[in-house]
C-alpha cells in the first residue's frame, strides 16, 4: 500500500538532524513541483542533480523516487534512469476513467462518514486554494486543488481509496500539464464549495452529480492531439538550494 506522506509547502523537520533534507521533505518537495505544474512531463530526474540540491546522498534519492514511481508520476527505465512520467493520450484517458470511478465512490462514502470537523478543514483549504487563484499564485492553487481530493478521500475513511486517490490526483496533474489547452480560466473553488454544501446536507445524489460535473470539466480543458514548466532541476527547486546556502553560511 502506499506510504502516506506529508505534501505541505511547510513539511515536519522535526526528529533527528542530518545536514540534508529529510526523506518527508525531499518527497514533498517534488510531489508539490508536479501538483503545481512547475516539473514537466518527461524531465529527466538525475539523481546527482537531486542529491546536490538537497544535500543527501544518491541512495536516498533513488529510495524516494522508487516511491514516487509508485504512485504513478515518475518512470524508471533501464539504463536510462527517472523521469516524470509522461502519460499517452490512452493511458491518460484510462488513468481519468479510473478517477471517475474513484471520485464516485469517495464522494458517496464521504457524505455517509465526514464530520463536521473534516467539513470546516475542507472549507478552509477551498478559501485558500480561492486566495491563491485571486493573487495570481496559479501553481499553489492548483496544488490546493489537489490537496482538496485527498482530504475529501481521508473524510470518505477507507484507507485504499486515500492511496488510489493520491495516485490519480498526482498522475491528473501531470495530465493536464501536458494536454491542457491554451486556456489558464480556473474555477475549481467554486465546485468545490458547491461539492461541500451538498456532502454537509447527506444529499448523495446531488454530491455525486456535482462531482462527477467537476470531472467533466477536468476532461474539457484537455487536447489529447506549457510555458509554466521546466526541463531545469536547479529552477524548479532553486528555493531549496537558497534556504541550504543561507544554513551553511549561518553556521560559518
Amino acid at each position: 500500500m502506499t506510504k502516506q506522506r506529508r505534501t505541505s509547502k511547510t513539511p515536519n523537520l522535526t526528529g533527528k538532524k542530518r545536514s540534508g533534507a529529510t526523506n518527508d521533505t525531499i518527497y514533498a518537495h517534488m510531489f508539490d513541483a508536479i501538483l503545481e505544474h512547475r516539473l514537466a512531463p518527461g524531465t529527466k530526474l538525475s539523481e546527482e542533480a537531486l542529491g546536490e540540491i538537497f544535500g543527501v546522498s544518491r541512495t536516498i534519492i533513488r529510495r524516494e523516487l522508487s516511491q514516487l514511481a509508485h504512485e504513478g508520476v515518475v518512470s524508471i527505465r533501464p539504463n536510462r534512469g527517472a523521469m516524470v512520467a509522461s502519460p499517452s493520450a490512452e493511458e491518460a484517458r484510462q488513468i481519468l476513467y479510473a478517477r471517475r470511478l474513484v471520485e464516485r465512490a469517495i464522494t458517496e462514502l464521504a457524505v455517509q462518514q465526514v464530520t463536521d470537523e473534516q467539513l470546516d478543514e475542507l472549507r478552509a483549504l477551498v478559501a485558500e486554494e480561492q486566495n491563491c487563484f485571486a493573487r495570481g499564485d496559479r501553481g499553489a492553487g492548483i496544488r490546493l486543488s489537489g490537496e482538496f481530493h485527498l482530504k475529501l478521500a481521508e473524510a470518505a475513511n477507507n484507507a485504499p481509496f486515500i492511496g488510489f486517490q493520491r495516485s490519480l490526483v498526482s498522475q491528473t496533474s501531470l495530465i493536464i500539464a501536458q494536454y491542457e489547452k491554451g486556456t489558464r480560466f480556473h474555477c475549481s473553488y467554486d465546485e468545490h464549495n458547491q461539492l461541500l454544501d451538498a456532502i454537509s446536507a447527506r444529499d448523495n445524489d446531488k454530491a455525486v452529480s456535482l462531482m462527477m460535473h467537476h470531472m467533466d470539466h477536468i476532461d474539457e480543458k484537455l487536447n489529447f492531439g506549457d510555458d509554466s514548466v521546466t526541463n531545469d532541476l536547479h529552477a524548479v527547486f532553486s528555493h531549496i538550494e537558497v534556504a541550504r546556502n543561507k544554513k551553511t553560511v549561518t553556521k560559518q
